[in-house]
């Protein structure tokens, strides 16, 4: 397991003119939590997710990993991107097992960990295909049985359910609430999608317009498994909406819109 300290971490992109993406991100993530990022589009919830990553370096401020600083991509992490990101000349099997390819385990060991993350992610029998023959939603699933093969401690995801469909998306919800309460990895998952927040986070961290600074951090108290129709988990999303509104008026107020 792993926990995250963020000490004011500020990131400034140069160029022609300065872009400020994030401002002073304080944040703990414990060890086994499941922690979303929400907030309003060009905030900074990706860059703090590459952050994290060790994909990018903060202008400003620290990040500690296990009480050690984080400077580079670290084989404690595991990604899972928008889309799967698989190489369309391997099958399934062999994209699941690259990064234990590039490690070097051997061959017996690697056959084992791929196959078992392709039961986990309900993919057994799809070992041979390529991912055209694939739908987006199985794609995904092979994404997300890569990054587990690696074994991580933290899965770092960004909007892993964006491009599937709604029936496609639920059922993805359920299937990584149950990879992560079998696993306890600790995952910080990046969506705009505020039920999907509620319902599958333990915390959810609401940032601001760009630059992205923490508005807000809302706790979900309510045991798993979760209904989505429950009324404690409609009001703590409507206590999220009305907290966006805040964020969009003073954004709308800061650039005199």
């Amino acid at each position: 397991m792993a926990n995250f300290e963020i000490n004011q971490v500020t990131k400034v992109y140069s160029g022609t003119s300065q872009t400020k993406t994030l401002e002073n991100i304080n944040l703990t993530i414990s060890d086994g939590e499941f922690l979303c990022l929400l907030g309003p589009s060009g905030c900074g919830k990706s860059t703090l997710l590459e952050i994290l990553a060790g994909l990018q370096q903060p202008t400003s401020g620290t990040i500690y990993l296990d009480n050690e600083p984080l400077k580079t991509p670290n084989k404690k992490l595991g990604f899972v991107f928008q889309d799967a990101s698989l190489y369309p000349w391997r099958t399934i099997f062999e994209n699941v097992g690259l990064g234990l390819e590039i490690q070097g385990i051997n061959s017996s060991e690697r056959n084992e960990r791929v196959q078992k993350y392709l039961e986990m992610v309900g993919l057994s029998g799809f070992e041979n295909k390529y991912p055209h023959q694939l739908s987006g939603g199985m794609r995904q699933r092979a994404g997300i049985a890569r990054a587990l093969a690696n074994n991580p401690e933290v899965i770092l995801m960004d909007e892993p359910f964006g491009a599937v469909d709604y029936l496609t998306r639920i059922q993805l919800q359920n299937d990584l609430l149950a990879i992560w309460k079998k696993e306890k990895k600790t995952i910080i998952f990046v969506t705009h999608d505020i039920a999907e927040a509620v319902l599958l986070g333990d915390r959810v961290v609401l940032l601001t317009a760009r630059p992205g600074k923490i508005k807000k951090i809302f706790t979900i108290p309510k045991e798993r498994p979760r209904r989505r129709e429950d009324l404690e988990l409609l009001k703590i999303q409507n206590e999220i909406y009305a907290a966006i509104y805040e964020v969009k008026t003073e954004a709308d107020m800061e650039y005199n819109i």
